[in-house]
């Protein structure tokens, strides 16, 4: 059987997911093909993460990718996740992924609209058709204009307790427009915010497309996911799957298989995957640097990260719900985060003593960050202890 090292493994990661000297892509539309989809949950982790990709890029190229000739798109899929994703990957995740998570957000809204409705699954009928009558035009609209102006969106739902973080009594109505979302019925259009912070306005997907493209069926929609992943991010486990499409495990088995996959063997014995076309060794790369957002996707690739993260570094990297910060990486693994001072100044920290020339180059891409941010400085809700400076018990 195949074997495929821990080294080989930060190899193919360097080079498929253009982060190794020679493997950059050349434009926004190759970067998130290249990398399957982006994170889009923090508005700025795709500016970021296309900036440590893409030699040369500007805000308002990533911005003309989005709104202008709209060649990626934000959707909701995996995990109930925003991603960024390559157009034609869309009807893929809508058939499968996003249907999953539109199945459970309707559940949840049902469960929730009994609170003031009298029939809470006739009121979300209205409100969903409301909401695409309204937006019929092709103008997009905020959640606020839409509540706003519809009544059909009126209603509050209650979670927890006022004490905690995310209790107490909300507005129902984003959630409409989440669930459209999921369906494919409407897109988030344009930001109606700067670039590093998420606002977006929504409109019908036939309106922001110029066309319908028809969802997959499940099972086709899940087997192109695994085989984009593969080539992305493979060799990966089962487990690894199943966490990153937020799937079950009959259905990666069954994407597994239609998509052709070949099972190889990990360094410590544990049984992978790749692409049946991708089984040749990958050479080594000169070592590397680079400094990578919140929830970048190369850090959310995996559910087993040891081949390029000590274990002892993820609860000072990765919030208490798995959520990554901020890191810098050196040769294939991470080595510290990166953070920013009250000047805007990137500043690398680092969990790990590193050779000086190692340091250096962490300290280049800092200065040259500092310069593409030209102050602005990210606020990231997912910020890890290190990002933060807290002690760990």
């Amino acid at each position: 059987m195949r074997i495929v090292t821990d080294a080989e493994r930060r190899a193919r990661l360097a080079r498929r997911q253009g982060l190794a000297a020679g493997s950059t892509f050349a434009s926004v539309e190759a970067a998130t093909t290249g990398m399957t989809v982006l994170h889009a949950t923090e508005a700025a982790t795709v500016h970021l993460s296309l900036w440590a990709r893409v030699p040369g890029l500007s805000v308002d190229q990533v911005d003309g990718a989005l709104y202008d000739t709209r060649s990626v798109v934000k959707q909701l899929a995996m995990r109930r996740t925003l991603f960024v994703f390559p157009r034609d990957l869309l009807p893929a995740a809508w058939g499968s992924a996003s249907a999953r998570v539109a199945v459970q957000q309707r559940a949840g809204l049902v469960k929730d609209a009994a609170a003031f409705a009298a029939d809470p699954e006739a009121w979300l009928d209205a409100a969903c058709a409301a909401v695409l009558a309204r937006l019929a035009d092709g103008e997009p609209c905020t959640a606020t204009q839409l509540r706003a102006e519809l009544p059909e969106l009126a209603g509050t739902f209650s979670r927890g307790t006022p004490e905690k973080k995310w209790g107490g009594t909300s507005q129902i109505a984003p959630r409409v427009l989440t669930l459209l979302g999921a369906e494919g019925r409407i897109v988030r259009a344009t930001n109606a915010g700067h670039w590093r912070r998420n606002l977006p306005t929504w409109t019908t997907t036939v309106a922001w497309l110029g066309e319908a493209p028809t969802a997959q069926k499940a099972e086709e929609g899940y087997a192109e996911l695994v085989r984009r992943w593969l080539w992305t991010f493979g060799p990966g486990t089962e487990a690894d799957l199943v966490w990153w499409l937020g799937a079950t495990k009959s259905a990666v088995r069954a994407a597994l298989a239609d998509a052709g996959a070949v099972q190889v063997a990990l360094e410590d014995g544990s049984p992978a995957w790749l692409l049946a076309d991708d089984l040749d060794v990958v050479d080594p790369v000169e070592p590397w640097a680079a400094l990578l957002p919140t929830l970048d996707p190369t850090v959310m690739g995996w559910r087993e990260r040891s081949f390029y993260l000590d274990p002892g570094h993820t609860a000072h990297l990765f919030d208490t719900n798995g959520n990554a910060g901020n890191t810098a990486w050196w040769d294939g693994r991470i080595v510290g985060a990166w953070v920013q001072d009250d000047d805007a100044v990137v500043r690398v920290v680092l969990r790990e003593e590193i050779a000086p020339d190692a340091r250096a180059a962490l300290e280049a891409k800092a200065a040259e960050l500092t310069a593409w941010l030209d102050g602005v400085r990210i606020t990231n809700v997912y910020a890890s202890p290190l990002m933060k400076g807290l002690p760990l018990p």
